[in-house]
């Protein structure tokens, strides 16, 4: 299976063709993260991890940033017409490495 490329998701947000589903809308809600910062962080952001067997689409971890500046991540996959918008987060030391783009290594 191809790689998923950035390009196309960034293109499927400017041209509006995003899916929200009920599920995404109530974790934003919880997180004090609104649709603008999913988009921003999308359209400045990287691909740090893909997840190319997802279903029911290939799906892709982005680290970006929010319209204040911080780090956000977004969990999105993708068909040929929208992108599904999975989950966002604000990442932490917990789990992320000082970068917030490499995962600790469970011990």
């Amino acid at each position: 299976m191809k790689k998923i490329k950035l390009n196309n998701i960034k293109q499927l947000v400017i041209d509006g063709k995003i899916r929200w589903t009920n599920h995404i809308i109530i974790r934003l809600l919880q997180r004090n993260i609104n649709q603008k910062d999913i988009e921003s962080a999308i359209l400045n952001g990287e691909i740090i991890e893909e997840y190319e067997n997802d279903y029911p689409y290939p799906s892709c971890l982005i680290y970006g940033i929010n319209l204040k500046g911080e780090v956000l991540h977004v969990v999105c996959g993708l068909n040929k017409v929208e992108l599904w918008i999975i989950t966002a987060y604000y990442p932490d030391n917990i789990k992320w490495e000082n970068d917030l783009k490499t995962r600790k290594e469970i011990k």
